[in-house]
């Protein structure tokens, strides 16, 4: 099914990892990408040829969630490369796992500023638009441990505790733009950015024998809940997570 044919979407992130599933999937579903990368350009790259070879449109546009200006400048190229933006996918993230003591000040503020910083940026650069238009989807990355943490990644699951809490508020404050704000929250899915929680097979046998489905999720699975939330059957979802996680988190 083409549920995205005609849409717009811009994904953080989406070299690799869930960004680059979800672009794989939305690409399959018939729409149209901006695709940010900060370091994997390849693999935006690869999706956008495809794209390209479909007569669709695709932007791969750098960007470090880091930086203001970068941002305002990948928002700028895209809508007027598109003239919209029907979705955002607020995909790029970091991870530092280690326990909180042996932390680090600096490590707290990548977190912090990629994570919570460049979600925040992102979207005011595109709220506008979406507002302008009265219509848009806004789905943001945040994970199963937000609602319960995790020892070993205690900055990390408050960051993502934090989009969780904001993705609910600024679904009640523009709501009445038809703009729906969800979120997902991904469970035990190994990924280049988690490789060190998960460093081999055994630790992975492990951990799904505690997942009440008895397995681990791939990317695939974030990218089937992205393209619900892109689509015209969650219309009257709003402020909500889903959880891709295998049950191991139930709310």
């Amino acid at each position: 099914m083409n549920e995205l044919t005609g849409k717009v979407a811009l994904i953080t992130g989406a070299g690799r990892g869930f960004g680059y599933a979800t672009a794989e999937r939305f690409a399959e579903a018939g729409a149209e990408l901006a695709l940010n990368y900060r370091g994997s350009r390849e693999g935006c790259e690869r999706i956008a040829a495809r794209l390209k070879q479909d007569g669709r449109r695709a932007l791969v546009v750098q960007a470090d969630m880091t930086d203001e200006e970068a941002i305002a400048r990948m928002a700028r190229e895209a809508l007027e490369a598109f003239g919209r933006i029907d979705i955002l996918v607020n995909n790029a993230g970091i991870l530092f796992h280690k326990p909180f003591n042996e932390s680090r000040e600096q490590d707290w503020r990548a977190e912090i500023e990629v994570n919570i910083f460049g979600t925040l940026r992102v979207t005011r650069a595109i709220l506008p638009a979406m507002i302008e238009r009265r219509s848009g989807k806004i789905i943001n990355l945040s994970s199963q441990l937000a609602p319960v943490g995790c020892d070993g990644m205690a900055v990390y699951s408050g960051t993502k505790g934090f989009i969780l809490s904001w993705t609910k508020s600024l679904a009640r404050e523009v709501g009445r733009y038809n703009i729906n704000v969800n979120a997902i929250g991904p469970g035990t899915i190994p990924t280049d950015m988690n490789r060190d929680v998960y460093p081999d097979e055994e630790s992975l046998k492990r951990r799904a024998a505690q997942v009440p489905l008895r397995r681990v999720g791939k990317p695939r699975d974030v990218a089937e809940c992205a393209l619900f939330l892109a689509s015209e059957a969650s219309n009257f979802l709003t402020g909500q997570m889903l959880g891709p996680n295998g049950g191991n988190v139930m709310q």
